[in-house]
Order: structure tokens, then C-alpha cells, then sequence
């Protein structure tokens, strides 16, 4: 048994067994050592991934934080908006009075011109007889059946 242990063959085929079993053991860790290199990236990706969540919600309670203190300055200024709106209403209406006002007076305004234009007419017939009176005082004078 000796000699069959220390035989040339049977340590070959025992190193030549060792060696493929330490070959599978080396490829099977290769592998795992790979899903762990892979699964290390993942966790690398989810800690940014973290970060930057955790930086939008810094961001969005500030956001949320400043619209909860304008909320007041916000019901103040709708307040002051809707006052102005109710002002604008009366000075509508007004405005709408002074309109109607407006067309009155241009309607007085028409009929005043219309009297005017008639007797500007009449004033320049007068003014052409006064010139002709000036300028031929002797014709007009006992040439028309009523002088001046």
C-alpha cells in the first residue's frame, strides 16, 4: 500500500485532481467576487441616489416652510386685491354717469353749433352789406330802397 501511495501515477492523478478542484473553487469565486463587484456598484448608485433625494427634500420643506409664512401676506394681499376691485367698481360706475353726461352735452353741444352755423351765415351777409356801405357809401345809400 505504500508503493501505491507513493506511486508516480497516483500523485499525478491526485495533484491533477486537486488542481481541477481548485480550478472550479477558483472559477466559482471568480463569479462571486464578480455579483459582489456588481452589487457594491449598485449600492455606490443608491447612495447618490439618497443624496440627491434627501437634497430635493431639504429643498422642498424650505419651499414648503416659505409658502406656510406667506400664507398670511397672501389673504392680505387678495384682501387689498378684492378692496381694489370694489373701488374699480365704483369708479366704473361713476365713469359710466360722467359718460352719459358726456353724450347730453354733445348733444346741446350739436345743436348749439347747428344755431351758430345758421347765424354765421346771416353775420356774413350783414358784414358783406356793412363793407359794401363802407366801400360805396353814396350808391348804397340812394341806390337801395332801405338805406342802413
Amino acid at each position: 500500500m505504500y508503493r501505491r501511495v507513493n506511486s508516480g501515477r497516483f500523485i499525478g492523478l491526485t495533484t491533477f485532481g486537486i488542481v481541477i478542484v481548485m480550478a472550479i473553487f477558483t472559477w466559482v469565486m471568480y463569479g462571486m467576487a464578480q455579483q459582489v463587484f456588481k452589487m457594491t456598484d449598485m449600492m455606490v448608485e443608491l447612495n447618490q441616489s439618497f443624496k440627491s433625494m434627501v437634497t430635493t427634500q431639504n429643498s422642498m420643506a424650505a419651499d414648503m416652510h416659505k409658502m406656510a409664512e406667506n400664507t398670511g401676506s397672501m389673504e392680505q394681499n387678495i384682501t387689498r386685491m378684492n378692496s381694489s376691485i370694489g373701488t374699480m367698481n365704483k369708479n366704473i360706475g361713476t365713469m359710466s354717469g360722467n359718460v352719459g353726461t358726456m353724450t347730453a352735452s354733445v348733444s346741446n353741444l350739436n345743436e348749439a353749433m347747428s344755431s351758430m352755423a345758421a347765424n354765421v351765415g346771416r353775420m356774413t351777409y350783414d358784414v358783406g352789406h356793412a363793407t359794401y356801405a363802407v366801400t360805396n357809401p353814396m350808391s348804397y345809400m340812394w341806390g337801395n330802397p332801405f338805406p342802413f
